[in-house]
């Protein structure tokens, strides 16, 4: 057992470096926005065309609604804002492409191979990042980068290949834990640097032929060659790991009791199937919502940076410790797709407190009014701990071991088909019909998707009894 847990420890260890790397860039968005606007802004550049098109699909939006409370939106910073969400959108929408093929090979070549060729890609996006002086080539530096990412679909099928049934839904929560410690550090440090004022001035930036962003940049490269460095040394291939050496005789047991309720291949298959199917409806909702947060509290309070930053970094500690502390004991015990539908539950009550802040009786207060929002970002914490994590571990415990790399690639596709479409729905109806309206869709939403998760919950349940 120490063995597998020691390659456990190595894939956490790994996942947090690539995680840092992946959210350093993330707030710098805008300010590199302005900066690629400064050394072009001819209306024939990419990056006025794309801010052109922004603002023609916002003013179309925007003849539609009838809502007058809406801040301005026609201000510049907007449309920035919006694209950064649909160059986030493009990145997700790479890694649904490239997901189920980077899982094929890992079957086929094995996990190490195809892990540490994907950390090359990682390192050449953020070499041309060093060097992009035009937007242009930033944004191949993102596609680079989406087309490469595969450090956390293949550290699941390595903590799948090395986690005994008994084990691998514990193990399988350190990958949600270090999603929500790397997305409080990462933008964090990111807005660090976007605080300070810049190295180089835009001419001398250009000149030089490095990005105005070269230093956290160079920072993610240096995390990402770290990463690949440890991997290379320290991580076994996994692939057909026998893991006959590391069972307890408690574990033995489990599993001998667990194979008398065992489904047909068949059935994990059609399991599988509706577990990713609620993996990306899920998403496709709750990513919509954390697109808009950022933009409701500036509407309604004119809320600073450094304000949603505290925000957003208090949905991130307190979601690793939840994670830490409730989510590793619970998958088990109470099993992952039920501990998923409670978080999916959670998330309901959070969007339906979005959805009434912006009432009069309610923004008027300032102490009302901040204990709604923060609130609905406890539920919000409960529901990033929970729900992610629930459904990858059931996944995890439904596919074949000779193709889970390609049936975990196929999951992973559709919760970032999800993450690349919910952005742009969410911000639509957000303009069209406001607030109010747009976080209730999406809570009643959410509450189909609750009731789609609670059917397999119950048909387990019935299962296991007969």
């Amino acid at each position: 057992m120490a063995e597998s847990k020691s390659i456990v420890k190595i894939v956490f260890f790994a996942l947090v470096l690539d995680l840092l790397a992946f959210t350093i860039p993330l707030p710098l968005f805008p300010r590199l926005t302005a900066w690629y606007l400064q050394l072009d802004s001819s209306p024939d550049s990419l990056l006025s065309k794309l801010l052109w098109m922004s603002r023609k699909w916002r003013a179309t939006l925007l003849s539609f609604s009838s809502n007058t409370q809406l801040s301005d939106v026609g201000k510049k910073e907007w449309d920035v804002v919006l694209l950064g969400g649909a160059m986030g959108s493009l990145f997700s929408f790479c890694q649904c492409l490239i997901s189920p093929w980077l899982g094929s090979l890992s079957d086929k070549y094995g996990r190490k191979k195809v892990l540490l060729a994907t950390m090359m890609g990682n390192m050449l996006s953020a070499l041309i990042w060093i060097q992009s002086t035009s937007f242009a080539s930033f944004l191949l530096s993102r596609l680079v980068g989406g087309l490469s990412e595969g450090n956390v679909q293949l550290s699941t099928a390595i903590i799948s290949d090395v986690t005994t049934p008994s084990t691998q839904s514990k193990s399988l929560a350190l990958v949600g834990i270090a999603f929500s410690i790397c997305f409080t550090l990462g933008p964090s440090l990111g807005a660090y640097f976007a605080s300070q004022p810049p190295p180089l001035t835009p001419s001398s930036a250009s000149g030089s032929g490095l990005n105005i962003y070269a230093l956290p940049a160079t920072i993610s490269l240096v995390l990402l060659l770290v990463e690949t460095l440890y991997l290379a040394a320290k991580l076994p291939e996994t692939k057909g790991w026998k893991k006959s050496q590391d069972k307890s005789e408690e574990d033995e047991k489990k599993e001998t009791k667990d194979s008398q309720t065992e489904l047909t291949a068949e059935e994990r298959l059609r399991k599988l199937s509706l577990v990713g199917r609620l993996h990306g409806l899920f998403l496709l909702f709750f990513s919509g919502a954390e697109f808009t947060l950022t933009f409701l509290t500036y509407d309604l309070f004119q809320a600073s940076n450094a304000q949603n930053g505290r925000l957003l970094s208090y949905i991130g500690i307190l979601s690793a410790l939840l994670q830490a502390r409730h989510v590793r004991p619970s998958l088990s015990r109470l099993g992952e797709l039920r501990v998923a539908s409670y978080g999916i539950l959670s998330c309901v009550f959070a969007l339906s407190l979005l959805s009434i802040l912006p009432l009069s009786s309610i923004v008027s207060s300032s102490r009302i009014s901040t204990i709604v929002l923060y609130t609905s970002a406890t539920c919000l914490s409960y529901t990033s701990a929970t729900v992610v994590t629930g459904l990858t571990a059931s996944a995890a415990s439904l596919v074949d071991e000779q193709q889970r790399g390609k049936a975990l690639g196929g999951f992973r596709s559709k919760g970032q088909l999800g993450r690349a479409v919910g952005p742009l729905l969410a911000s639509s109806i957000y303009w069209v019909k406001g607030p109010t309206v747009a976080y209730a869709t999406l809570a009643g939403c959410l509450v189909v998707v609750y009731g789609l998760a609670r059917t397999q919950v119950d048909s387990k349940k019935k299962g296991k009894i007969e």
